[in-house]
């Protein structure tokens, strides 16, 4: 009978547990949020080895969750400005939290806000940051061109994930993803992405041990705006 109780709760409860990783809430979800800063930052380091980041750069992290990877480029960007944007309260509260210092210092802001509409002018940002994000972003298309409106010409967007369909725990974790409703894209899905969302000098990174996989993408810059119209 207890066994049967046990089962009933797990069903129950499985489908909160969920929504709490896509969208943690104030109170609950800040023990999800604290898990994925412990556990996303091996990831995060690696992921930003392959993109140049100069004490200088205006920042947006997109899906910024705990706030800790804005902690880690605010360290790197020392006469820069970090912003960060998620579409749940929790987070941007848990980020906010995590940052206090440097939003008093006027280095950090963080809005809540959707990938979908971002709440800046165009040509704002020098990178574009989205860790453990994209899985969940409503229209992947859609929101891939609103990131690079707000990239400066020849600014750059880096998705790093550790998971990914075909990667070494590519399977396990695409089954783990379908309750989540979580794109699971192939390194050359990932890459069609930003191709498709008119990013140039497109790069994709494995580290197929761990499972992990990072692509960087540049914004068209000026004078490839214009030899574009030239050739219209």
């Amino acid at each position: 009978m207890k066994q049967i109780v046990s089962y009933i709760l797990i069903l129950i409860l499985l489908p909160y547990m969920l929504n709490q990783v896509r969208r943690p809430t104030r109170w609950v979800g800040r023990l999800f949020l604290w898990i994925m800063n412990m556990s996303h930052s091996g990831v995060t380091d690696w992921g930003l080895t392959h993109v140049r980041v100069e004490k200088n750069f205006t920042i947006l992290d997109v899906g910024c969750g705990g706030g800790r990877t804005i902690s880690k480029l605010a360290a790197i960007a020392l006469e820069g400005k970090m912003y960060g944007v998620d579409y749940s309260k929790g987070s941007v509260a848990a980020s906010r939290h995590k940052n206090a210092a440097l939003i008093k210092a006027g280095r950090v802001e963080i809005h809540q806000a959707s990938v979908s509409h971002l709440p800046f002018p165009d040509k704002k940002f020098d990178l574009v940051t989205a860790v453990e994000t994209h899985y969940y972003w409503p229209d992947l298309a859609g929101d891939m061109r609103e990131i690079r409106r707000v990239l400066k010409p020849g600014g750059t967007l880096i998705m790093i994930a550790e998971s990914y369909k075909r990667g070494r725990y590519g399977m396990l974790r695409g089954l783990a993803m379908k309750p989540l409703r979580a794109a699971h894209l192939s390194v050359d899905e990932h890459r069609e992405l930003f191709t498709a969302a008119g990013f140039s000098d497109v790069q994709m990174f494995e580290n197929y041990e761990k499972g992990w996989i990072c692509g960087t993408g540049r914004a068209p810059s000026a004078v490839s705006s214009l030899d574009a119209k030239a050739t219209d």
